[in-house]
């Protein structure tokens, strides 16, 4: 059946208000305008960004779901780097080519970010209608629904032989650790680092330490029951602030001699950034900040701690170039240079994402991928 052109019917877990289950209801998802694309997806990951979300998204009704993975069903007008048949990947993170920082070879965050602020497209209407009345977009993408309409700008064409069921993955949690260590922190052959937070991000970070040569990789979680995987996937020993009466960076200071060289706070909390900074070598430690710290969120940093030459940095996206790198990445995986599948604990059908929600909340739940 050709649906180019046409309303498509499908279904889509739609959030109806703050803190409530999400509610699966057949939507209409409209032909894509020009410059956008219409996508099936076909899996997408549940990220803790989204768990944050739940409870303070601001606009309702909402799709919500960034991390995907689909093949296009048809293009607007002026789409020229995609087209219906291709396998592609969702981008929070637009590349537009054109702005100051997408011009800037040390920079990713692109000014069209923003518009995904809005929750509806540049045009100021949104492809989602529930029985007539608009539903609100979610960070350019909204993968919890069986079709989204996105920009061309926001999406990425990969290896056609790709699982899309794996690679979902390299939209967001993946990509965002393993280059805030490769791009962001450049984490050096033999250098000793730390990772406070031992969720999909926080392990994608691991990954990334351990392909950059790093020699001391230490796992910081309360949950020891992390500790196992994040071994597995690179790290060289594990703690848990609650096993100490003194302060976690004072432990790490102690384990290391001087401090780690890099460290990497990988859960948005405020007071855990302060104790990364002041984990981190007097001189020449850097502390990456990776997890989602709310809009207003005030730090509370000794000012000292930046006196010898402490750096303390921010990552979106991983520091990847989105269009360009996301691509590249797909391919890295398909040569095996990276592995994916530790990262997925759990796979479920959409229907079933509030139980998806239930599963991340208990912290045994590295990844759940759905499926639609």
């Amino acid at each position: 059946m050709n649906t180019t052109g046409k309303v498509i019917k499908c279904r889509a877990a739609v959030l109806w208000k703050a803190g409530e289950p999400f509610s699966i209801e057949e939507i209409e998802v409209a032909p894509p305008k020009a410059k956008e694309v219409r996508i099936k997806i076909m899996a997408t990951g549940l990220c803790g960004t989204e768990m944050k979300m739940l409870e303070n998204q601001f606009q309702y009704p909402v799709i919500m779901g960034h991390e995907g993975a689909g093949i296009v069903e048809s293009v607007g007008e002026g789409v020229s780097t995609v087209r219906a048949g291709d396998k592609v990947i969702t981008l929070f993170l637009p590349q537009c080519g054109e702005c100051a920082s997408c011009l800037n070879s040390e920079d990713n965050y692109c000014v069209q970010l923003k518009q995904s602020y809005t929750g509806l497209m540049p045009d100021g209407t949104s492809r989602f209608t529930y029985k007539g009345k608009p539903i609100y977009q979610f960070a350019n993408a909204s993968t919890f629904s069986e079709y989204t309409v996105i920009r061309e700008i926001s999406v990425a064409k990969i290896d056609a032989g790709a699982p899309l069921e794996k690679v979902c993955l390299i939209s967001c949690g993946f990509s965002t650790g393993y280059g805030a260590a490769i791009n962001t922190a450049k984490v050096t052959p033999g250098s000793t680092c730390a990772v406070f937070g031992l969720g999909g991000v926080g392990l994608s970070v691991v990954m990334g330490c351990k392909a950059a040569g790093a020699a001391r990789i230490i796992g910081v979680d309360i949950n020891k029951d992390k500790f196992e995987k994040a071994k597995e996937l690179g790290a060289t020993e594990c703690i848990s602030p609650q096993d100490f009466k003194k302060p976690i960076q004072k432990v790490l200071v102690e384990m290391t001699g001087a401090g780690v060289e890099f460290c990497f706070e990988v859960i948005g909390n405020p007071e855990m950034v302060a104790a990364a900074l002041a984990s981190c070598h007097e001189s020449h430690g850097v502390c990456v900040i990776v997890g989602l710290l709310g809009h207003g969120v005030q730090l509370s940093i000794d000012g000292l701690l930046f006196f010898s030459g402490r750096c303390l940095k921010g990552s979106v996206f991983g520091g990847w170039k989105s269009r360009e790198n996301v691509s590249k990445l797909v391919s890295d995986y398909m040569a095996k240079k990276f592995n994916l599948d530790p990262l997925i604990t759990h796979t479920l059908n959409l229907d079933k994402i509030n139980e998806a929600v239930e599963l991340m909340k208990t912290g045994k739940c590295i990844r759940c991928v759905l499926f639609l």
